[in-house]
């Protein structure tokens, strides 16, 4: 984390991007871009080419994807590049958790790093907060005419792992208290209006969005919506703030606009179209990235973000590492591993090119790495005929990633290549799951329990089951079962459940054993936070 003294104020960094400080709303050290900014820079439109930084199959501490995305951004800023980061903003719930903080490290950080870890500028609180009251409005409809709701299907949420609201129990206490039934919570990064926020183009289709939300059945098996409960006005006002980007700096002064954070394992795994359209009208490279490995955050950026936005990248990074290889390869001494590991970044790179892309490959470097290892990596690279660069971003800051750097300046020299997607809108749901298991993570296809079927068939009832598909899927495999580590052939993925997010525009297809709220670890890393009598938060991983 940077000294205080060291940061630039935040008017400078605006300054790089052409903006006065009449263009943002001071939060401190950060700011919000303004609401005349925003339709100024809409009626501007884009000028800036898009570049995606996505990964290999991670291990459970991740291989350094917004590190590299940030030390990327200050690379090509020191190549004389305006460049400008559109990353996610972090949840409390991988802070306090396993993973721990979410603004890259080393060198290679967002500013100030803990205040945006911890609180940012309040967008996960709004967003809990508009959930909430959608909940305590479906639950008084319910206490003025129990006939309203047959069913209820939202659930309440908070940002932060906690297994023991997974499943609750509400209304106990007698009449006064409501009409007990069982319930339970989700975390907000995986709530439907993280996704409904980031999938937002402004304040119109906002509302329009939150209308749609589906909250539970009526006593004839109909929707009942958040647009029925007289939500949506009340709603939008607590997000009213929360839907305006946030600008923050990179360790070395360059602009980073961080917005929005849903979990790519569960959700779409992007930060916000309003975010991402405005980096592209202020800078000329904009670098941003896309949750976990391809297969998740990857695929959903391509087939769902940029398909509702009408967004390109002109290049992909693929993050890997000697250490991801060695583990999905057998994780034993040697270079053998390595090499056995190497079929999942293949799996990768098939996948992207898939869509018509071509990656970039950015060697992750650790201090365990050895010289004699990376050049293997290097080696099986290019015999795939895949550009590759070593990144050191973590020790060298944008020094240690300008090889990278001039990878995507050659790749971003080729014309943008035109969209081209897993599945068409019109395929069925079968269809679309099993072009996904198929093209992108090796599968046989997919499959449907019978759980599945019937949730299908009800969605279909409604006139929804033709939307884009979010698969929840493990991040540790290509699979939908985590133990099967590197490149598996031979399996099929099984759809459990079908859920709809209305206000997103998307059915969500859970694989696997994926939770909607995470538990903390035995020892999380919450115990090693503290604040310092100088007013300091320190401990943030």
């Amino acid at each position: 984390m940077l000294d205080r003294a060291a940061m630039l104020p935040i008017t400078d960094v605006a300054k790089k991007l052409s903006l006065s400080a009449d263009d943002i709303v001071q939060y401190g050290p950060l700011a919000k871009l303004s609401w005349p900014t925003l339709h100024r820079l809409r009626e501007k439109g884009s000028k800036g080419k898009l570049v995606l930084v996505t990964a290999m199959t991670p291990t459970k501490y991740g291989e350094g994807k917004t590190t590299t995305s940030i030390g990327l951004v200050q690379g090509l800023a020191r190549r004389g590049v305006n460049a400008v980061a559109a990353l996610r903003e972090p949840s409390l719930g991988p802070v306090f958790g396993a993973k721990g903080g979410g603004t890259g490290g080393g060198q290679a950080q967002l500013e100030p790093s803990a205040r945006i870890n911890l609180h940012c500028t309040g967008d996960l609180h709004a967003i809990t907060a508009a959930n909430n009251l959608l909940a305590a409005l479906i639950d008084n409809a319910i206490n003025f005419d129990q006939k309203k709701f047959k069913q209820v299907t939202w659930k309440r949420c908070i940002d932060m792992n906690d297994r023991f609201l997974r499943n609750t129990v509400i209304g106990l206490g007698g009449p006064a208290s409501g009409v007990p039934r069982e319930d339970g919570f989700d975390i907000t990064a995986a709530s439907e209006i993280m996704a409904t926020l980031c999938l937002s183009d402004g304040v119109k289709d906002l509302k329009a969005r939150l209308a749609r939300l589906i909250v539970g059945t009526d006593p004839q098996n109909k929707p009942i919506t958040a647009g029925d409960l007289n939500a949506v006005g009340s709603m939008a006002a607590l997000l009213s703030d929360a839907l305006l980007p946030n600008l923050a700096q990179t360790t070395e002064g360059v602009p980073a606009i961080v917005h929005g954070g849903p979990f790519a394992n569960i959700a779409h795994g992007c930060n916000s179209v309003m975010a991402t359209r405005a980096a592209l009208a202020l800078g000329d490279v904009v670098v941003t990235e896309a949750g976990f490995a391809f297969d998740l955050g990857g695929e959903k950026f391509l087939d769902l973000k940029c398909r509702m936005a009408g967004l390109w990248p002109s290049a992909v990074v693929l993050v890997v590492t000697a250490r991801a290889m060695r583990a999905h390869g057998g994780d034993e001494a040697g270079l053998a591993s390595i090499e056995r590991g190497f079929a999942n970044v293949k799996r990768h790179i098939a996948s992207i090119r898939g869509f018509g892309l071509e990656p970039v490959l950015s060697l992750n470097v650790f201090k365990q790495d050895t010289d004699e290892e990376l050049q293997l990596v290097e080696k099986l690279a290019k015999a795939e005929g895949v550009a590759v660069a070593r990144n050191s971003g973590f020790l060298e800051g944008g020094k240690g990633s300008e090889a990278v750097a001039a990878l995507v300046q050659a790749a971003l020299e080729k014309p943008t290549p035109a969209p081209r997607f897993t599945y068409e809108l019109s395929d069925s749901f079968e269809n679309k799951v099993s072009a996904i298991a198929r093209k992108v993570y090796g599968a046989k296809g997919a499959e449907l329990s019978h759980d599945a079927q019937k949730n299908l068939e009800r969605l279909r009832s409604w006139g929804l089951g033709d939307l884009p598909v979010c698969m929840a899927k493990t991040h540790l495999s290509l699979s939908d079962d985590p133990a099967k580590a590197n490149a598996p052939t031979d399996f099929t993925v099984t759809v459990r459940h079908v859920r709809v997010s209305a206000g997103a525009g998307f059915l969500l297809a859970l694989t696997g054993e994926i939770l909607t709220m995470p538990g903390l670890p035995k020892v999380p890393a919450a115990y090693n936070l503290d604040l310092t009598e100088a007013g300091d938060v320190v401990g943030v991983q």
